[in-house]
């Protein structure tokens, strides 16, 4: 029997699966301040060859046990952590199905690792693995401390940093007033990371030539 070919996602990125994140908090203190909102895109090659959005999950979250809600970030995002409307669920609910979609995504596309990708992603992974170490989930298919920030790639694809700004670059609809939403925020973000791997795929920058050079071995965790 062949082998199978590496998948697309899998050659462009060395085995790495993005997965483009936006989290709502209730503060700036990953130990100390609860997460509110959580989405997730899944990224997909379509028969062009260009990545796009294949679907995006969505999770309100719980204040975790004597979690810290600063009022300045809850008048920011408009979110009432207690509206018993928004069906928050637990950090490990919304992680262990998180995961689970993930993983099976990962698997498809024949990837190794996902990889956080967000716009100032430092913040966001800040938050994630605080949820994720809480939650006591062993399965984390994301990699510790590598991410794709848009903020780095749209400061140099776009001349941009600012999600609304980078977005208005590249010719994406931004509306303000939708924003600070986890659900928003993440499908601009990877309509935005979209459109930057595709445009350097279309300025000849993807398929790379001289693919021979040696292996290297990524760092054990």
């Amino acid at each position: 029997m062949s082998e199978q070919l590496p998948s697309l996602m899998s050659q462009r990125f060395r085995g790495y699966f993005p997965v483009v994140i936006d989290i709502e908090t209730a503060g700036f203190n990953a130990q100390t301040d609860a997460v509110l909102e959580l989405a997730a895109s899944i990224l997909v090659f379509d028969k062009e060859e260009n990545l796009t959005i294949e679907h995006t999950h969505h999770y309100h979250i719980e204040p975790f046990e004597d979690a810290n809600l600063e009022q300045a970030s809850l008048d920011f995002t408009g979110i009432d952590p207690y509206n018993p409307l928004r069906g928050a669920v637990s950090e490990k609910d919304a992680l262990h199905d998180l995961f689970k979609h993930v993983r099976k995504s990962m698997k498809a596309q024949g990837c190794h690792r996902a990889v956080i990708v967000a716009h100032n992603a430092a913040f966001d992974q800040s938050f994630f693995k605080a949820a994720t170490l809480r939650s006591g989930l062993k399965r984390d298919p994301f990699h510790p401390f590598v991410t794709f920030d848009t903020t780095t790639l749209s400061g140099l694809a776009l001349g941009q940093t600012v999600l609304a700004k980078a977005c208005k670059q590249a010719g994406i609809a931004f509306d303000g007033n939708e924003a600070h939403s986890a659900l928003y925020d993440t499908e601009r973000t990877a309509e935005l990371f979209c459109h930057i791997v595709n445009k350097w795929k279309a300025l000849g920058g993807w398929p790379l030539g001289g693919n021979d050079e040696e292996e290297i071995e990524e760092p054990t965790e």
